[in-house]
């Protein structure tokens, strides 16, 4: 009797608790989360470890929350055109990184939240300082320009007796400023610099050869979609050149550079969602400061260091993150 009287009670408050539940489900906001991004083949996964973060935070697709992204595929004429798109599907946040995809969406609009992850985001114009950022952007930052140092000692490392080094930059990228800082490193260093600036993928060839002659040992590659997109045929031509390459990527290395170093882009990206779940939830972008990245990573290929005839230090290898046999 005692086991029945359980069961009939349970069942009671099942018929309670029931029509409550089916009720809170069915009026679970449906949230919008627009995403702007220069090239899918390359920021594809970041988007995934950005979903990632939001599920880990109760957003899931389909349920409460609807994930519009827009890809200019290396297009930067056709920005102005997504941005306005993005805006017109009624998104409550928008995320987006790299500075020519930022700067399209700080044009497009000055109310709706934009959650960004970039270099230098106080020189670049986005927010006004870390602590407090201003207007409608703010995310966690990565201080690019100050690993290129970092890099530039990697490979002095890798690579005995490195006297000179080519440093391969495009507009689109870091820019003259980002050369700069690393002639400024490479002094200090005893070690002189070749500045190669590229427009355009045929000028891959001529740009190497001019190192060669030049006669460096080594080459920097400062971040640029322009290489990103382009990178097998630039990593052909830099291992057929035997120029060993530290670059600004992990995704540079699968491919074939010999080492990247830089900031963790997909622990960028997951915590991109705290601040699209803080802005959902009520908080100003102005008010939210910008985080500066503190997880980095040093990748390794070991194939590529026996292609060019490297023996790579016991020490520079402990320091990986990651190897690539």
């Amino acid at each position: 009797m005692i086991a029945c009287r359980c069961v009939i009670a349970a069942l009671a408050l099942a018929s309670l608790v029931g029509p409550f539940a089916a009720d809170a489900q069915r009026s679970e906001k449906m949230v919008r989360i627009g995403f702007l991004g220069m090239d899918s083949g390359m920021q594809s996964a970041r988007v995934d470890a950005l979903k990632d973060g939001l599920r880990a935070l109760g957003y899931f697709e389909g349920r409460n929350m609807v994930f519009e992204a827009r890809w200019a595929e290396g297009r930067v004429d056709r920005l102005p055109e997504l941005s306005s798109e993005l805006i017109g599907s009624n998104v409550d946040v928008i995320v987006t990184a790299t500075p020519l995809a930022i700067r399209a969406m700080q044009r497009a609009t000055m109310t709706i939240p934009i959650i960004m992850t970039s270099n230098d985001p106080v020189g670049l114009g986005f927010v006004t300082s870390f602590a407090q950022p201003g207007g409608n952007i703010t995310g966690p930052a990565h201080q690019d320009l100050e690993l290129s140092v970092k890099r530039l000692d990697l490979l002095r490392q890798a690579v005995p007796e490195l006297a000179r080094v080519a440093v391969l930059w495009n507009k689109e990228g870091f820019g003259a400023g980002a050369v700069q800082v690393v002639e400024n490193a490479a002094r200090t260093m005893g070690i002189q610099t070749l500045a190669l600036e590229v427009q355009r993928p045929e000028d891959f060839a001529a740009a190497l050869a001019k190192a060669k002659a030049w006669g460096a040992r080594g080459l920097i590659e400062l971040f640029s979609p322009l290489l990103t997109r382009n990178r097998k045929l630039l990593l052909e031509q830099l291992n057929a050149n035997r120029l060993p390459t530290i670059c600004d990527s992990r995704i540079y290395v699968v491919d074939g550079c010999l080492m990247a170093y830089g900031a963790d882009l997909d622990a960028s990206f997951r915590r991109m969602a705290y601040y699209v779940d803080r802005i959902l939830k009520g908080a100003k972008p102005a008010d939210l400061p910008v985080e500066q990245s503190r997880e980095f990573e040093f990748v390794v290929n070991q194939r590529t260091a026996q292609l060019l005839g490297l023996k790579l230090p016991s020490s520079l290898m402990l320091e990986a993150t990651e190897v690539i046999r």
